[in-house]
């Protein structure tokens, strides 16, 4: 598969243009986005967990339900969370006018919400914004609809690659936003796919699942899981249709190479933290020891400081008691492919491993020992930063 992309810009696969807009949420940055095909397209998404999920999020699983939509409608730095019934009218209200621009129904748009939690939407303005909106839509750049989406974010997300389809060649392009506030289910974070290609909406869906299970749900940065988590995949059917290899490939090139952004931008972020746990009895115990070991402040800190004190990383392992197969006379610890576990380093070893956790991207590797299970996780080291920006978040 050609894996081209275009990090910094992309523009938008065929069947999909853009408008991006300030409404004036919180401030003068663009707060208002609308993604919208030219046709209906097979969809599928997943959200978050929460038992406080937002009204953008029950709005939206029913309307991707059937697996069709037409349009994503993001309204970012407000969440409309924990607002009640008015809440959920007025994200009803939002999707009833962006299909009102549309000309299609409102059960063929989705909406997703990311800001602050316990305010409602500002109805006034996203009206008068609505009233103002007419066809065609003619931005087709993703990092400008990235940037639409961000609330802390220091930087747009955006990845593209290339599909092989029967017809040729399709586009894949995804764009995300979410540095704080991230542990699954869902990671917390807004993700949105697009591609030209022709796929089944059920297929789109049990692939799209499998993906984001090894993407976004495998990121963590703080433990916190969202009230608003969502990512889509939106196919328009323009080109032609994947093979099921090449479609799980695809998509998984996109939303890996997002969650690794998202991660590398956690707020107050330094340091890429991935960590790979092998040898367990089965994948599942792979993902819950690797979490235990990227969830951990110490841990987090450690990388943060240079200090290759491997002690933190054995103690979160430990800290999966459940996991009663975990013997510590099997496992092995790895920085950056450096065993400091059973086998601990020298003086120099040490200095070399400093030097190691230095860098932008850091992986701690553990070996259980058990069996051929495998996992990896994406997080971020623990700085003064992230204090400091959700100490003065709402203010």
């Amino acid at each position: 598969m050609d894996d081209e992309r275009l990090p910094v810009d992309a523009e938008l696969p065929r069947g999909f243009t853009a408008h991006v807009a300030n409404v004036g949420i919180k401030d003068d940055s663009e707060d208002f986005l609308v993604v919208a095909a030219d046709r209906p397209c097979s969809a599928a998404a997943v959200f978050t967990r929460s038992r406080f999920a937002g009204p953008s999020v029950e709005v939206s699983r029913r309307h991707v339900a059937n697996g069709e939509l037409r349009a994503v409608v993001v309204v970012s730095k407000n969440a409309n969370v924990a607002t009640g019934r008015e809440g959920l009218a007025d994200a009803e209200e939002l999707a009833a006018g962006v299909a009102s621009v549309l000309g299609t129904s409102s059960d063929e748009v989705l909406v997703a919400s990311t800001g602050v939690i316990g305010r409602r939407y500002p109805m006034d303005r996203i009206r008068s914004h609505l009233a103002a909106m007419s066809l065609p839509f003619t931005q087709t750049s993703a990092r400008a609809a990235a940037g639409a989406i961000m609330t802390t974010d220091t930087h747009p997300k955006v990845a593209r690659t290339w599909m092989p389809t029967d017809h040729g060649r399709a586009s894949v392009v995804g764009i995300a936003k979410g540095v704080g506030m991230i542990e699954p289910d869902m990671a917390t974070m807004l993700a949105f796919v697009f591609t030209d290609a022709t796929v089944d909406a059920d297929v789109l869906d049990t692939t799209f699942r499998r993906v984001v299970e090894r993407t976004f749900n495998s990121l963590s940065v703080d433990t916190d899981t969202s009230t608003s988590d969502t990512a889509a995949v939106l196919a328009s059917g323009i080109g032609g249709t994947p093979g099921a290899e090449a479609l799980e490939e695809s998509l998984g090139v996109v939303c890996l190479d997002l969650t690794r952004q998202l991660a590398a931008d956690g707020e107050g972020a330094e340091t890429l933290i991935v960590v790979d746990v092998t040898g367990a009895r089965d994948d599942a115990q792979a993902k819950r020891v690797a979490k235990a070991v990227v969830n951990s402040p110490l841990v987090k800190t450690a990388v943060h400081g240079a200090d290759p004190n491997w002690g933190r990383v054995v103690m979160a392992v430990g800290k999966c008691s459940d996991d009663t197969d975990i013997d510590a006379e099997r496992v092995t610890v790895r920085f950056g492919g450096r065993e400091v576990y059973p086998d601990e380093p020298d003086a120099a070893g040490l200095q070399a491993l400093s030097e190691y956790l230095r860098a932008d991207e850091v992986t701690i590797s553990v070996d259980l020992g058990i069996a051929e299970g495998a996992w990896t996780v994406y997080g971020c080291d623990l700085t003064d930063g992230y204090v400091r920006i959700n100490a003065d978040y709402t203010t």
